[in-house]
């Protein structure tokens, strides 16, 4: 019989609000590959966002860019990039409204705005660096995720009502990440999953945000942090303590793999 296989968000989950890697959630992912248990990263963030944390954590296999974009030993084995279509008339509305973007594939971000203030607080927050000006980067190659930069209101509402073949998800006070429609963490899962052999009982998944969501309903043990956002812990099985206080190690513990 197969083991578990553990999924694990990145920000606010592996990572603390330092963005910084907790010394027993490093020690508890060390003793799951002791233990033969895959350990899979699942992220909103774009692959060339987390390389140094798979080094460290020794980690070759993830679902990035919240299910659009899976690599299973540095091998895509599942993409679905956004319809540049669809895209075209988003960027030629962001611009009307001096909205920022940032374009996203798997090796790297371009933005639409040079040094915009809100663009540089989001990616100073993820600890990363500013990405380069190059407006029509989205043209004539796949993008697997879009950043929209514009605050609640009105007009988050007038691009969620307006574009009904993206789904919007707010990950910071001035960003939206922009999907596919029908794109989610959760599909992500279950193409490794298939890839691998494995059953939806058979998944963990730890994570803390709004775009954790389906991957915490889909997987048979979801598991929110303590500190993570309300509306995770309610869709979760169980509720860990928080990153900071080794809510990965205790999760795990009380799930009976550790």
């Amino acid at each position: 019989m197969k083991n578990k296989i553990v999924f694990f968000d990145i920000d606010g989950t592996l990572l603390d609000h330092n963005k910084q890697l907790p010394k027993g959630t490093k020690e508890a992912i060390t003793e799951l590959k002791k233990r033969n248990v895959p350990v899979v990263i699942a992220t909103g963030r774009a692959p060339f966002m987390f390389q140094p944390l798979l080094k460290e954590l020794t980690i070759d296999s993830f679902v990035s860019f919240n299910g659009q974009f899976v690599s299973y030993q540095d091998q895509c084995i599942y993409e679905n990039p956004i319809d540049l279509e669809v895209l075209e008339r988003l960027v030629t509305h962001s611009n009307e409204h001096n909205h920022p973007m940032v374009f996203l594939n798997e090796l790297e971000g371009r933005t639409t705005h040079d040094r915009h203030p809100h663009v540089m607080k989001s990616m100073d927050d993820l600890r990363l660096t500013h990405p380069a000006h190059d407006p029509i980067f989205y043209q004539g190659r796949p993008i697997y995720q879009a950043l929209l930069y514009c605050e609640k209101g009105e007009k988050e509402l007038a691009y969620r009502n307006s574009y009904s073949d993206f789904n919007f998800i707010r990950w910071h006070r001035f960003s939206l990440d922009v999907l596919p429609k029908l794109g989610s963490k959760a599909i992500g899962i279950q193409k490794m999953i298939e890839h691998l052999g494995y059953y939806q009982e058979d998944v963990i998944a730890f994570g803390d945000g709004l775009n954790d969501l389906e991957m915490l309903e889909f997987a048979g043990a979801g598991i929110a942090m303590g500190d993570g956002k309300e509306e995770a812990k309610r869709v979760a099985d169980f509720v860990t303590k928080p990153v900071g206080e080794d809510g990965i190690y205790y999760g795990l513990k009380k799930l009976g793999i550790l």
